[in-house]
């Protein structure tokens, strides 16, 4: 080690910051910084849109594409009910992965109706780019999956799952689970499946409780809806008790 480096503060060391025996900092450091800057900024709650990062509002061919303007519109509609609310700080702020597809049309939607909104990227070896449309004083790279996925939903009062893959499912069981555990209440986190035909193929809950590996109670955890107009109209009501 040259001796500059043995002369720093451990708080100026880049290499010891980025070493197996800082790791804890770094964890302590994903949480506290976006803490201090969703403080700063008065976020008080979002509603989290989840869904493909590979919906292209271009591709005329793909069945995504129609959950792509969906979800612009559904995060339009919400962003302009939330404005006008003028309670103190910003409740039911838009937040997403941060990425393209779903989550680059949430932002869109917040983008159009004028409001901010929060993107919450991962940095991974395949590099998935933070979109344009997030506001980029509550734009966020995290390095640690969990430390992101703690972030997306603990000031969640609403999920919105859009068709996805593996991170949808993942980040959708992982939501339910947190629910049914009661590490979240039930109360205080509405969860919608955007997309009934494709949830019910994907997911059939009716089997699992079949096979008496979930329970009647467990049905009731999230809601179908298929239309911008009918999510948000749940939305509204659901989220009105949280003022």
């Amino acid at each position: 080690m040259k001796k500059s480096e043995l002369t720093k503060r451990a708080y100026e060391n880049t290499k010891f910051l980025e070493s197996r025996e800082a790791r804890t900092l770094r964890i302590l450091s994903e949480y506290l910084e976006p803490l201090k800057r969703l403080n700063e900024w008065k976020v008080n709650n979002t509603i989290l849109f989840l869904g493909s990062s590979k919906a292209n509002p271009e591709d005329k061919d793909s069945p995504l594409t129609k959950y792509y303007w969906e979800a612009e519109e559904l995060s339009y509609n919400l962003v302009k009910w939330a404005i006008k609310l003028k309670q103190k700080g910003k409740n039911f702020v838009i937040c997403t992965g941060g990425g393209p597809g779903i989550m680059e049309a949430a932002n869109r939607g917040a983008y159009r109706a004028e409001g901010k909104s929060i993107g919450m990227n991962i940095s991974i070896p395949e590099e998935q780019y933070l979109n344009p449309y997030a506001s980029p004083e509550l734009s966020f790279i995290f390095h640690y999956f969990f430390m992101r996925k703690f972030w997306l939903v603990y000031r969640a009062k609403a999920v919105v799952a859009f068709p996805g893959g593996y991170g949808t499912l993942d980040e959708v069981f992982e939501t339910l689970t947190l629910v049914q555990t009661n590490k979240i209440s039930r109360d205080h986190l509405v969860i919608l499946l955007y997309g009934k035909e494709y949830w019910r193929k994907i997911i059939n809950f009716k089997e699992l409780l079949k096979y008496k590996t979930i329970s009647e109670e467990d049905l009731k955890l999230f809601f179908y809806c298929s239309s911008p107009k009918e999510a948000f109209s749940i939305l509204k009501e659901k989220l009105t008790k949280f003022l």
